[in-house]
């Protein structure tokens, strides 16, 4: 288990042929990085997933957080994982060095964070946080916000948090009810929130929240809502936690899985009110939250990707040790030479590689600047990835056969943890709507369009193989097909808006299938290219054509299904009566 040889050596597959890594960090002005540096810094992110993270995962699923006198204490040995985090520089990876920050590639950061939430998906949501909370106060902080809460969350001596979700409010943060009330020169905040990951715990001497909160006469809706830094522990004249602040974790949610991670209800102004400081503008505080939220969301999807990828290993690892078959003449053999396990373990394994190529491509945007193409794929990177591991999770179990069932194996422990993905940090539907609304009719599907036109040129230098590529790249271009019939549908029915949002899951489902159809499909080009060149791993390179062939050829043809359903509309969704329900 956790072997991250593969991995490792497709991220910088997809980093060195996707991304095209060196010619984005020259762009950058980053003259010291480039593949060969990033390949170092994966090996060794490797080794402390390997031999620190993953034996905790385990450990986390079994040993939950409790609330003792001083508040949450996380599992036993999460602690000592998180120092050794810290110790070898992991929290400064993509930082700016002004807060003492690597200033490295987003893309780069994304690859390293794969591992993390590969070997420990429970502990690496704690980093993750904080990530966007580094986000969104460089963004839209103060200088002097800045200069106390940045240096000591970008080094990872303390932890971040996002406090958006109330028990009245769910989704709808238009109904947040928690306030501010001026005083001198912060706030105090009065309220309870519900849902925070890693609200609190004990590995680090203070804990950063980013807070959601309404001023006195604020405009009601989103429009009023305002954004706040509340530290656990306030700060003395020398920027170090002192004196607690009014703000407390009152309990703990008993969850389906991530049970290492503390999902905390907290509590603010139970004596008297929290101190907090205000990020930005007054009432622009959903706006600002959005940036850590995006960044957040990215973050999910590759957590999709990272459970998927464990639920693999294992299950290959199961199909090669677990003795079933027999011959004629006695001898027995492995369930990884029947072939449904094989198709189930291909799927597993081209399904992954599809995922880490769009996390990865839609990662290095960021870093291009390109808001546009970023904006319109982080819906698909958070909510097909993370739909698409709750099947791959399920292969996992279901190739284990009733071991799979059996909490021992750790098989079932993927499924769980992957079943939170499609939910929080905004679920499925609110991605799909979003990259209908806001990402496709918003803009005339322009930016759609020009990725269509982007994928229709390495499509055809797919078709160019031939040979046994032929199948492959026809399911490419029949699904190419269904992309631009389903946008071109979208656009006719704009008007009806139930048309739209009956569709909306379907059609991003449809565009999650079409672009990791079209990466595996580009992979493969420079795959048979390296090949033909006598560069690279031979026994990689042939893995992967076979892989980008089984995608195109099994995993595409979901783009017609898909489709007919996007077209068939809303009209028997919202046809029945309430109470025929």
């Amino acid at each position: 288990m956790n072997d991250y040889k593969h991995p490792l050596a497709d991220a910088e597959f997809v980093l060195n042929e996707l991304v095209k890594f060196d010619e984005l960090c020259a762009a950058a002005g980053l003259e010291d990085v480039n593949t060969e540096l990033a390949s170092v810094i994966l090996t060794e992110a490797g080794k402390l997933g390997t031999g620190v993270l993953a034996p905790l995962n385990r450990t986390g699923d079994e040993v939950h957080p409790v609330i003792v006198d001083n508040g949450v204490q996380e599992t036993k040995g999460f602690s000592d994982a998180y120092q050794a985090y810290v110790e070898g520089g992991w929290a400064t990876l993509t930082a700016a060095e002004e807060f003492g920050g690597q200033n490295l590639p987003n893309v780069l950061g994304t690859a390293v964070n794969e591992v993390w939430q590969t070997s420990n998906l429970s502990f690496a949501l704690c980093p993750l946080l904080s990530q966007g909370a580094i986000e969104s106060i460089s963004h839209h902080g103060s200088d002097e916000l800045k200069k106390h809460f940045l240096p000591k969350l970008v080094s990872g001596e303390w932890t971040g948090t996002m406090n958006l979700t109330e028990a009245g409010a769910g989704t709808d943060l238009a109904a947040v009810s928690t306030k501010a009330v001026p005083n001198g020169d912060h706030y105090l905040i009065t309220g309870q929130k519900i849902f925070i990951t890693w609200g609190d715990h004990q590995m680090t001497d203070n804990v950063i929240h980013l807070v959601l909160a309404r001023l006195p006469g604020a405009p009601a809706g989103v429009k009023g809502i305002s954004l706040f830094i509340v530290p656990k522990f306030l700060l003395d004249e020398n920027g170090n936690p002192a004196d607690r602040n009014d703000v407390y974790a009152v309990s703990l949610e008993h969850k389906m899985g991530i049970h290492g991670s503390p999902t905390c209800v907290m509590s603010f102004g139970d004596n008297g009110g929290a101190v907090g400081y205000l990020v930005g503008e007054e009432h622009n505080g959903l706006a600002y939250m959005f940036t850590m939220m995006n960044h957040a969301r990215q973050g999910v999807g590759l957590q999709g990707l990272g459970v998927s990828e464990a639920a693999y290993q294992l299950a290959v690892q199961f199909a090669k040790d677990r003795i079933q078959g027999t011959k004629k003449d006695g001898s027995r053999y492995p369930i990884i030479r029947f072939a449904d396990v094989r198709r189930m373990l291909m799927q597993m394994k081209s399904g992954t590689e599809a995922m880490r190529a769009l996390c990865l491509v839609a990662a290095a945007e960021a870093d291009r600047e390109n808001t546009a193409r970023q904006e319109l794929l982080t819906p698909i990177v958070k909510g097909w990835v993370t739909e698409f591991a709750q099947e791959l999770t399920s292969l996992g179990i279901q190739i284990h056969g009733g071991m799979g069932f059996i909490e021992e194996t750790g098989a079932a422990q993927y499924y769980r943890d992957a079943r939170i993905l499609p939910i929080y940090e905004g679920t499925t539907a609110v991605q799909a709507l979003d990259l209908v609304g806001r990402k496709t009719l918003m803009n005339g599907g322009e930016s759609l369009q020009s990725l269509l036109d982007e994928m229709a040129a390495d499509i055809s230098a797919f078709e160019a193989l031939g040979g046994d590529f032929t199948l492959a790249a026809q399911q490419c271009r029949t699904s190419l097909d269904n992309g631009i019939a389903a946008r071109q549908w979208l656009l006719d029915t704009k008007a009806d808006r139930n048309a739209s949002a009956s569709a909306c899951v379907n059609f991003m489902m449809l565009f999650g299938f079409l672009c990791g159809g079209w990466l595996m499909a580009k992979s493969a080009v420079q795959a048979q290219a390296k090949l033909a060149a006598g560069e690279g791993d031979p026994k990689f390179l042939q893995a992967k054509l076979i892989s980008a062939r089984f995608y195109c050829e099994h995993m595409m043809p979901r783009t017609q299904s898909l489709l007919a359903s996007v077209i068939a509309g809303g009209e028997s969704i919202m046809a029945l009566d309430e109470e025929l329900f």
